[in-house]
C-alpha cells in the first residue's frame, strides 16, 4: 500500500493551504488596485468582461514549498527548485501587475532552470519508443571548482534547458478561459505522481510523487477560485511556476518527458503549432494572439465552462494512457493528437470561410 505521506497527505495540506492563501491573495491584489481591466489593458489573452486580479503564483509557491518543507529533507537538489521557484514566482509577479517584455521573461526561465541543472538535475537518458534508451550522459566536462570536481553533461543539461522553458511556455500559453488550466495541472500532477510511485530517480534521495502530489493540491484550491466565474486568474507567476515543476518531476521521474508529453499533448501541440504559424508568418513567436485552441472553441460558440471541461476531460484520459502504456504507444497518441489538432484546424478554417460565403451571398 502506498505511504499517505508521500501522497494523499501532500495533496491535502498543500490543497488547504491553497484554499487559504488564495482568497487573501485576490483580496490583497484587489485593494492594492493589481487586477487586470480588459477595457483598460488590451491583450489577445484578456477575454474576461469585468476586473479580475491574477497573482496566482502566490497560493501555489506557498502552498508547494510550505509542505514541501513538511514532508521531504532540504537537500541540494530541494534548495535548487525553491531558489528557482522563487525567481520564477517574483517575476511572474512582476509581469502580472505591471507586465514584462516577453524576451526578458524567456531570459529569466533560462536562468532559474540552469538553477536546478547546476544542482545536478538532468536527463541522462529517455527511452526510445522503437526499443533501447537514449544516452544523454556522453559528452562530459570535467573541471575543478573551489576544490571539488564537476563535471558538465553537455546533452543531457542542454535537453533540460530546452525542455524545461518550452513546458513553462506551453503551460502559460494555454491559461485561456476560466478553469481551463489550473485543471489541467492538477490532473497532469497526479498523473506524474502516479508514475513517479513506480519510479524514482536515485540522485534525488527524496520522493518525487510528494512533489507532484503538492503541486497537485496548490492547483486544485486555485481551481475552485479560478473554475467561471473567475475570482482570479493563474497569471504568468502561477502558469510558469506549474511549467517548472512539472519539468523537474519529469526529470526526476527517471526522464519521463514522453508521459509529459502524452498528459499534456493538447497545449504542447498547440504551443508547437502557434510557433511554427507565427514564423512562418513572419511575426516573433513570443508576442501572443488570439489563434489559440481556446480561441477558436469560442469563436465556435463553445462556452467557458464547456471549454474548460473539455481540457479536463482529454487530459484526464490523457494521463491514465500515459499511466498504463510504453513508450511506443506513446509516440503513437501524439501523432494521433497532431492529425486530430491538424484536422480541427482544418475544420476550423473551412467552417469561417462558409459562414463568410454565406454572409457575402446574403
Amino acid at each position: 500500500m502506498t505511504n499517505p505521506t508521500i501522497t494523499i497527505l501532500p495533496f491535502l495540506i498543500s490543497f488547504l493551504i491553497s484554499l487559504v492563501i488564495t482568497p487573501l491573495t485576490i483580496v490583497l491584489f484587489s485593494k492594492m488596485g493589481w487586477v487586470i481591466d480588459p477595457k483598460k489593458t488590451l491583450h489577445p489573452a484578456h477575454i474576461h468582461k469585468v476586473p479580475v486580479p491574477k497573482g496566482g503564483g502566490v497560493p501555489i509557491f506557498v502552498a508547494v514549498i510550505l509542505t514541501l518543507a513538511i514532508f521531504l529533507k532540504i537537500d541540494k537538489h530541494l534548495i535548487a527548485i525553491g531558489i528557482a521557484s522563487l525567481l520564477i514566482m517574483v517575476t511572474g509577479l512582476v509581469d502580472d501587475i505591471k507586465g514584462l517584455n516577453p524576451y526578458l521573461r524567456l531570459t529569466i526561465n533560462f536562468l532559474a532552470v540552469a538553477i536546478i541543472v547546476a544542482s545536478g538535475i538532468g536527463i541522462a537518458y529517455a527511452s526510445n519508443p522503437f526499443g533501447g534508451i537514449f544516452d544523454l550522459s556522453q559528452p562530459r566536462i570535467g573541471f575543478e571548482f573551489l576544490g571539488k570536481y564537476h563535471e558538465i553533461w553537455v546533452l543531457a543539461d542542454l535537453f533540460a534547458l530546452l525542455w524545461i522553458p518550452v513546458l513553462m511556455n506551453a503551460i502559460n500559453w494555454s491559461s485561456g478561459v476560466d478553469g481551463q488550466i489550473s485543471g489541467v495541472i492538477t490532473i497532469a500532477a497526479i498523473a506524474l505522481g502516479v508514475i513517479s510511485l513506480n519510479f524514482s530517480a536515485d540522485i534525488t534521495q527524496w520522493p518525487v510523487a510528494t512533489l507532484a502530489f503538492a503541486l497537485s493540491g496548490a492547483f486544485a484550491g486555485l481551481t475552485i477560485f479560478h473554475f467561471y466565474p473567475q475570482k482570479i486568474m493563474p497569471g504568468y507567476s502561477a502558469t510558469s511556476l506549474a511549467g517548472l515543476l512539472l519539468g523537474v518531476i519529469s526529470i526526476l521521474a527517471t526522464a519521463k518527458v514522453g508521459t509529459v508529453l502524452v498528459v499534456l499533448g493538447v497545449p504542447l501541440v498547440d504551443f508547437v503549432y502557434l510557433v511554427i504559424k507565427r514564423i512562418l508568418s513572419g511575426k516573433s513567436p513570443v508576442w501572443g494572439d488570439r489563434s489559440h485552441l481556446h480561441h477558436k472553441l469560442l469563436e465556435i460558440g463553445w462556452g467557458k465552462r464547456r471549454i474548460a471541461l473539455f481540457y479536463w476531460t482529454v487530459t484526464a484520459v490523457l494521463g491514465l494512457a500515459a499511466v498504463r502504456f510504453e513508450a511506443r504507444s506513446k509516440l503513437t497518441i501524439m501523432i494521433g493528437l497532431i492529425l486530430l489538432m491538424l484536422t480541427f484546424v482544418l475544420w476550423q478554417y473551412s467552417w469561417r470561410f462558409s459562414k463568410k460565403s454565406v454572409r457575402g451571398n446574403g
